[in-house]
């Protein structure tokens, strides 16, 4: 009994760090059983993920085709944008929610793998990049949005998605 409540009281510790993400949202089981991440998750990953389309696409201004270059232009502003409604929510409402610094290690890991190319190489795997992006931004609005815990935080998400899906859509065609 003494090693259980020991390893429950291991896991919370755990779970609690700031910027941490839930086990369960972290390893998708959320997404594929379609339960809506708490608000801290949510916001976390709106953070990096806007920071991730920013970064990446100021990267594909300067290796993209002319296509990409234009998409890239589409996305840093409506991710910065994104990013300044979110940073304001959670401001104006109070949300106990720290936004995170900088990349996580798996979006910095392929942002800097789509450093290393050029030419068409980049420009496939930045186009493969933003359709994986903006499929996983899409799933994680549509749940917080469905049943998220915070009814602010839900309504900019159910507002925002639209958005979402057109970027999407413009990933699919680039």
């Amino acid at each position: 009994m003494k090693r259980v409540i020991m390893v429950g009281a291991a896991l919370i510790a755990f779970t609690s760090f700031a910027n941490a993400e839930s086990l369960a949202e972290k390893t998708g089981i959320n997404s594929v059983l379609g339960v809506s991440p708490s608000t801290s998750d949510f916001v976390r990953q709106v953070a990096i993920s806007d920071m991730f389309e920013i970064k990446s696409s100021r990267l594909a201004k300067e290796k993209g085709d002319v296509a990409a270059t234009a998409f890239a232009d589409h996305m840093i502003s409506a991710h910065e944008k994104t990013s300044d409604q979110l940073k304001t929510l959670v401001s104006e409402r109070g949300l106990k929610v720290d936004l995170p610094a900088g990349l996580d290690k798996s979006h910095e890991g392929t942002l800097d793998d789509l450093k290393k190319l050029s030419g068409g190489d980049f420009t496939k795997s930045y186009k493969d990049e933003q359709i994986k992006a903006h499929r996983t931004a899409v799933d994680l609005f549509e749940r917080y949005a469905k049943s998220g815990d915070n009814d602010s935080v839900k309504q900019w998400a159910a507002t925002t998605l639209p958005e979402l899906r057109a970027h999407l859509d413009m990933a699919e065609k680039l």
